[in-house]
């Protein structure tokens, strides 16, 4: 008995693929990321304090995207190293996370009593 046309037809699924050195030294959280000389102005103009707004906002992008990988999938689970380089993934993200809260908190909202807050701001 033939099967009807409208039933696809199932394959063997395949076998995972290993993936190549290139591939795996391409994810490994230690190496820098690719910059243009366009992000390197934008931080060193951030670090002398004369950065234009649109060099901030590249900085800050730079650092949050691309250094500290906070978006990324910080597992990585080839290799012996899979673990430690896991590890050092989510520590680059942990730093990304902790920029981007701090760009989110409503200052509004917190104690002015905090010992950690800036010697400049009025205590009430």
């Amino acid at each position: 008995m033939e099967k009807p046309s409208s039933v696809p037809e199932r394959k063997a699924p395949r076998t995972p693929r290993k993936p190549t050195r290139d591939a795996l030294l391409a994810s490994a959280p230690w190496v820098p990321p690719e910059y243009e000389l366009a992000d390197v102005s934008a931080v060193q103009a951030l670090l002398a304090g004369n950065a234009t707004m649109d060099q901030q906002k590249r900085a800050l992008s730079f650092v949050i995207e691309r250094l500290a990988g906070t978006y990324d999938l910080s597992y990585r689970p080839f290799g012996e190293d899979g673990r430690r380089d896991t590890d050092f993934a989510e520590g680059r993200r942990f730093v990304g996370l902790q920029l981007v809260k701090l760009l989110k908190l409503n200052t509004a909202v917190l104690p002015r009593k905090d010992p950690r807050a800036d010697p400049h701001e009025p205590k009430e």
